[in-house]
């Protein structure tokens, strides 16, 4: 059974080929001052960042840059980005990049005009959004994350050893997004594979909870045996353009908050995989695939039925003469097979971690509730211990 539910997004996207001009539509309703966010430089050298420019100078904008976002961005360059816009009396931020420019791009949009500490309002107390929020647009450059059609935005604290997300109200939603496939084929591999495992991470976060029979399930099927197919050819020929706009628009709906309506969710390899971030500074869909085997044969126990339709539905096993636990098993190994075909980090000493962290790594570990077994600080402790 379905719960009950509220469901709007409120974003408009571009998608495929020459996207790039729907910037023409959007920019023509916000005021002549545009931040435009960006990361370390490979937008220039790919020449994406030209052709950005180029629509933002025809539709007479007024442009102030904010450079250099890296890949986990810190609630420093969040105070910085706050200080930028408001020099620039922003009118609208647009992002340019990946999943990690546009949690900023978000984090920046709500703090310009905020009176608090943002770092204790947003993400440690979690409070929704009481000031004016500056309007974020975005052109996507790599995928994974869904930050361009949600509210999330994940931001580091190093000094406190916490990354945290929070996902803020639909007013903070990119008001538009530009997804052009061709964007991303100049995305190194690593950070192609590490996108995709966010991507399969986010369907099975939302997947893996709750016993009733609900639709959002089976979309969450169809998009993980889609994603399984086209990584596999992308793996191949990362510029098969059927592949990665297949997988791109994947990522969309695997978080643009869709196939979590009228269910629990789960979120630990999240949050483990983050904790793991904080201390590492690792890419972070390499975090998720370095503890997600050990997480999952920790809480298979608790939702064998939902782990063995997993097998069946989803990497083909063949239930005859199997026992349900067998099945659900099989269907880990698959998935485990294809993740070191693909290339991804199985272990977290591949990530820098070490036992020293331990610990620490445990205490920085946000607790959630939704999956199908509630984890203590010892459990947490276990899966990091099996990921090493």
């Amino acid at each position: 059974m379905i719960g009950n539910f509220t469901y709007c997004n409120p974003t408009k996207l571009y998608f495929g080929k020459g996207a790039l001009e729907g910037l023409n539509s959007e920019l023509p309703k916000y005021g002549k001052n545009v931040l435009l966010v960006y990361g370390g430089g490979s937008v220039k050298r790919n020449g994406i960042y030209d052709k950005v420019v180029a629509v933002l100078k025809a539709n007479g904008k007024e442009i102030y840059e904010d450079a250099g976002v890296m890949p986990n961005p810190t609630i420093e360059k969040v105070k910085e980005g706050v200080e930028r816009a408001r020099a620039a009396n922003a009118d609208l931020i647009l992002a340019v990049g990946g999943g990690s420019v546009c949690d900023y791009a978000k984090a920046v949009s709500v703090s310009v005009h905020c009176e608090e500490d943002i770092w204790e309002k947003y993400f440690v107390r979690f409070e929704d959004v009481s000031c004016k929020v500056v309007p974020v647009g975005c052109v996507l450059t790599m995928v994974g994350t869904g930050s361009e059609m949600n509210g999330g935005s994940v931001i580091t604290n190093h000094e406190k050893k916490l990354k945290i997300g929070h996902v803020f109200g639909e007013n903070v939603y990119p008001k538009f997004s530009v997804l052009d496939p061709e964007f991303t084929f100049t995305v190194p591999r690593y950070q192609m594979i590490s996108g995709i495992y966010d991507i399969m991470s986010h369907i099975l976060e939302q997947y893996f909870s709750g016993t009733d029979d609900n639709t959002s399930d089976y979309l969450s099927e169809g998009l993980l045996r889609s994603l399984i197919h086209s990584a596999e050819i992308a793996a191949e020929d990362p510029l098969d353009y059927e592949a990665r706009s297949n997988i791109m628009w994947t990522a969309t709906w695997a978080l643009n908050t869709l196939i979590a309506k009228g269910k629990t969710t789960d979120w630990m390899v999240h949050k483990i995989g983050q904790a793991v971030g904080a201390y590492t500074d690792a890419t972070h869909g390499m975090t998720l695939s370095a503890v997600s085997m050990p997480y999952y044969r920790l809480i298979l126990p608790y939702g064998t039925p939902k782990f063995a339709r997993y097998a069946v539905n989803v990497w083909g096993v063949d239930p005859a003469n199997k026992t349900e636990e067998a099945v659900a098993y099989e269907g880990l190994k698959r998935m485990e097979a294809w993740m070191k075909k693909l290339g991804l980090v199985m272990n977290l000493t591949d990530l820098g971690a070490t036992r020293e962290m331990l610990d620490g790594m445990v205490e920085s570990t946000l607790m959630n509730g939704g999956g199908y077994k509630v984890l203590s600080k010892e459990d947490v402790r276990a899966v990091l211990l099996a990921s090493f």
